[in-house]
């Protein structure tokens, strides 16, 4: 008889190890999947709650704001082309108007006057939202932030960041595992809020 082996509340079988290595890039969450399609095979239904539901169609489709400032936006771009394919994480659609998107990424040096601007595109975003701080101007205002007066020391002195990506500029691959992060942050988020008791 084998041992029964349980899912977590978030649907993250412990058991199971991640399996990337260093460099390599891997599919989506796919241990995860692998812990659900082992539990359909063996039951031949799911049993999810309303949480877990929400938790995972607002995962699989986040919609991001086109918002590149400077070096970093060309890498932004490629992971959108073929090569990348962002599509597989469930974000590929552009959205050139904050009201339809709800991930920001910033991909560059913010200045003090595109802070406010920045700014002012986020407060019009739906909620909920989130911010990915792109490259070293974006997460702590890069070389520019030493010598450069009109140089913000990161965006997160205008906007709350979820997820922050280093390098200069970093690599497509280092975009997509952001995307995962966040994606894993909001599946371990709360959607449905319990009522407040009124004695």
């Amino acid at each position: 008889m084998s041992a029964q082996r349980t899912i977590s509340p978030h649907g993250r079988d412990p058991h199971i190890q991640p399996t990337a290595q260093p460099g390599e890039v891997r599919q989506p969450d796919q241990d995860y999947f692998n812990a659900l399609q082992n539990e359909v095979n063996d039951k031949g239904f799911l049993v999810a709650s309303t949480e877990d539901l929400f938790q995972w169609a607002r995962t699989g489709s986040l919609w991001w704001m086109t918002f590149g400032l400077a070096c970093c936006a060309i890498e932004m771009m490629a992971v959108g082309a073929a090569h990348h394919d962002i599509d597989r994480f469930g974000a590929g659609a552009f959205r050139a108007t904050p009201r339809q998107a709800d991930l920001m990424i910033v991909a560059g040096t913010v200045n003090f006057k595109m802070g406010e601007r920045v700014k002012r595109l986020y407060d019009q975003m739906a909620s909920p939202k989130y911010v990915i701080a792109m490259g070293a101007c974006a997460t702590g205002g890069g070389p520019y932030y030493k010598y450069g007066y009109t140089v913000m020391k990161g965006v997160d002195r205008t906007i709350p960041v979820d997820v922050y990506i280093a390098g200069c500029p970093p690599r497509p691959e280092a975009l997509l595992e952001g995307l995962m992060k966040l994606q894993e942050k909001i599946r371990n988020s709360s959607v449905i809020r319990k009522p407040a008791r009124t004695a």
